[in-house]
Order: structure tokens, then sequence, then C-alpha cells
């Protein structure tokens, strides 16, 4: 293997909260020139699982800028700068925990020489990624960052994993996907070449032998160690 892909919540980090109407009501109601009426609450989160069930049927990724720009049609809301209104729901809104044991393993994959890829499911932006993993101290660990935020599309699109590939540099054989969800983290990179490492406390039944199961990142160096053995 000469390249990692990494998930991010419940791989690197503990979850983090998705932002709810109540939490972007009033992160938007501290921006000049936002007029955010009582029944946008409501709006937004019926806005919210409308396009969320669109893009599990279709595995894209609808930006929170459309949310919002949905949400205060809908209840004549009023939101002079979309760009502005994502910047203050992030920041209103905390980003996943990255765990400590995650930061130090992933810290020394990287000074092996591994190739590392932020691969994962997020809407929140880029800059707002980069400033966690930069306020945890990996920022540097990560080579490319993969962001259904960015690229419109989430796992188990095969547009996911080719973006992987192209950001990490290396053919799909040499790329080793670790994430904590089945089907999109384990099954879906091995169907288009790679190979996976499930963490996970117990091996789902049914899962193909080929993909190792662990019960922490903190685990995958002595895993690579003991595949490079064999």
């Amino acid at each position: 293997m000469h390249a990692l892909a990494l998930d991010f919540g419940g791989t690197l980090a503990h979850p983090g909260p998705s932002p709810d109407g109540h939490m972007v009501a009033n992160a938007l109601r501290k921006l000049a020139g936002a007029a955010i009426p009582q029944e946008f609450v409501e709006t937004f989160d019926a806005v919210t699982r409308r396009l969320r069930q669109a893009d599990q049927e279709s595995n894209r990724q609808t930006p929170l800028t459309e949310q919002l720009r949905q949400a205060a049609e809908e209840c004549d809301a009023a939101l002079p700068d979309l760009d502005a209104a994502v910047e203050a729901v992030f920041a209103a809104v905390p980003d996943a925990e990255i765990d400590p044991d995650a930061v130090r393993t992933l810290r020394n994959l990287h000074a092996s020489g591994l190739v590392c890829v932020l691969a994962c499911d997020t809407q929140r932006p880029e800059a707002v990624r980069r400033r966690t993993l930069g306020a945890a101290g990996i920022l540097d660990c990560f080579d490319a960052l993969v962001l259904s935020s960015t690229i419109g599309v989430r796992k188990p699109h095969a547009a996911f994993y080719a973006a992987v590939v192209e950001a990490a540099g290396r053919p799909a054989s040499e790329i080793m996907f670790v994430g904590d969800t089945p089907a999109k983290d384990a099954v879906a990179p091995v169907a288009y070449g790679m190979r996976s490492v499930l963490i996970a406390d117990d091996r789902p039944v049914g899962l193909e032998p080929s993909i190792g199961v662990i019960r922490h990142i903190s685990e995958l160096p002595a895993y690579l160690e003991a595949l490079h053995a064999r």
C-alpha cells in the first residue's frame, strides 16, 4: 500500500452535530441585512429532510447554500449573502471532535511515507474542515481532501472513488480505504479496485474476507505491518 483514503466521522473523529433549523436560524439572525421569520426553523428542517432523501437516492450532495436558498424562498426570509450565511452557520455549529489517538496514529502513518487523502461525506465546506484539521494539528498530514461538499457526490457514487484515486496519485490497487461504514467505506472501495479496512467492533455478517476489520484507527499501523509481512 502506498496511499490511505481516510473517512472522517466515526474514523478520525467523533461524529459532529448536523445543523438543524434552530441552530441555523440563531446563527443567521446575527447577520447584517438578514430577516429570519419564526417559520424559518420549521421550513429549513422540512427542506433538509426533502433534500436529504433526494441525495440518498442519487448519492448526490446538495450544498448548504442551496438548502438555505430554498428555505429562505419558501418562508420569505431575507438572506442577502448566502456564502456569508454558510460561514455564519458553521462558525456557530461546531465540527466533529478529532480523537487524540487518531491524531498520533495519522502523524506516524504520514511520516512513514504514505500518501494520505481525507475522503468523506460532509455538508461542511472545505475551508471549515481545513480549520478543524489544522486545529487538531493534522492538516499537514493530508496530501489532499476529497469532500462530498466540494465534488457534489457522496459515497458510494463511483465518481467519489474516482476523485480519491486521482487525488492520491496512485493506482486504485495501491490505495487502502479506511472507514466505519461497511457499504461506503469497505465494500464500494473494493468494488472500485482498492483495498479496505473497516472500523467496527465486530465483523459484519457476509463481509468479504479480503476486507480487514479493526476496532480503532490506532490499530491500523499494526494491521498494515502484518499485511506487508504476508
